[in-house]
């Protein structure tokens, strides 16, 4: 019998325990996906060095955003935006918090997320685009999460 996936992202610090805390909604990428349900966030080994990136960094977010390589939280992707210009990427600014300056034509792409949820960190390698990981290796509260995609 094949051992049962969960599916997760890698997203550099501290732009994955902001998105696992609710405070960023929809993630920017320069590819589309067509995945829907219950993800994994996974904090990538390198974090975001720039310092727009830790402003909004504070209070009980603070300890979580130091947290590197592995499963942080888990949020439900319910929809993939297309921004074809520099005024719609901006109009979402609030959601997504990255700077007008890294918008890159032609388009980008914002995987919009709902029911955030900060879970136990896991240590898991990370990888591009989404990545397969098995159940078991998880926490049984993922595994649940898993059970109801």
């Amino acid at each position: 019998m094949a051992e049962s996936k969960v599916f997760a992202l890698s997203i550099k610090q501290p732009w994955a325990a902001l998105v696992v805390h609710g405070l960023k909604s929809i993630e920017i990428r320069r590819w589309s996906t067509v995945r829907r349900g219950r993800i994994l966030i996974h904090a990538a080994r390198i974090p975001d060095k720039r310092p727009e990136a830790w402003q909004y960094v504070k209070g009980e977010v603070t300890a979580l955003a130091q947290l590197r390589g592995g499963i942080i939280g888990a949020v439900e992707l319910t929809e993939c935006l297309s921004y074809q210009n520099l005024g719609a990427f901006n109009a979402d600014q609030a959601k997504h918090r990255n700077e007008a300056s890294w918008f890159e034509p032609p388009r980008m792409y914002g995987f919009t997320f709902a029911e955030p949820e900060v879970l136990t960190f896991q240590a898991y390698p990370g990888w591009f685009r989404f990545f397969p990981m098995p159940a078991s290796l998880v926490t049984s509260r993922v595994m649940t999460i898993a059970a109801h995609e």
